[in-house]
């Protein structure tokens, strides 16, 4: 478990490290790219270590599923009651179909670079700098929510 949350928490420096090194830097969508997949490693690392500890706490009979999105299911089954998990697993879904989704991009090389995904006919997502920034700081309580659970 412990070693699951370190794991989370080293994606996280490597978040950090793109959106304030790299992204500062190099300004393409391919950055952003990166730091959204690094969002979801750590969220993955983060969804890991909570079911190894309901298994630890007889919260789940047999096997962790190895799929991300039966990972999710089984997670919200084991914990129905918590609305922050249930938004925070959302949030996990929304990055997976960012990263999944076509994309386009506008403003290479410049201050407002934006990655535009379209989830759905007629339904894009922009993710840009800003966004991303928010999305950090969501990840970041994701990760303190975590911890509180596994003590």
């Amino acid at each position: 478990m412990n070693e699951l949350m370190n794991d989370a928490k080293q994606e996280l420096k490597r978040v950090e490290h793109l959106f304030y090194v790299s992204l500062k830097y190099t300004r393409t969508a391919d950055v952003i790219r990166n730091v959204i997949e690094r969002m979801i490693n750590s969220f993955m690392f983060g969804i890991d270590a909570l079911l190894k500890h309901a298994k630890e706490n007889k919260l789940i009979e047999g096997d962790i599923p190895p799929a991300p999105r039966a990972k999710s299911d089984l997670i919200l089954s084991v914990y129905p009651e918590d609305l922050r998990l249930l938004k925070f697993v959302d949030f996990y879904t929304l990055l997976r179909d960012i990263r999944s989704a076509p994309y386009t991009k506008r403003e290479e090389y410049r201050r407002h670079v934006t990655m535009t995904s379209e989830l759905s006919p007629g339904k894009f997502i922009e993710v840009n700098i800003d966004v991303l920034s928010d999305y950090q700081k969501i990840l970041q309580l994701f990760l303190e929510f975590v911890q509180e659970r596994l003590i």
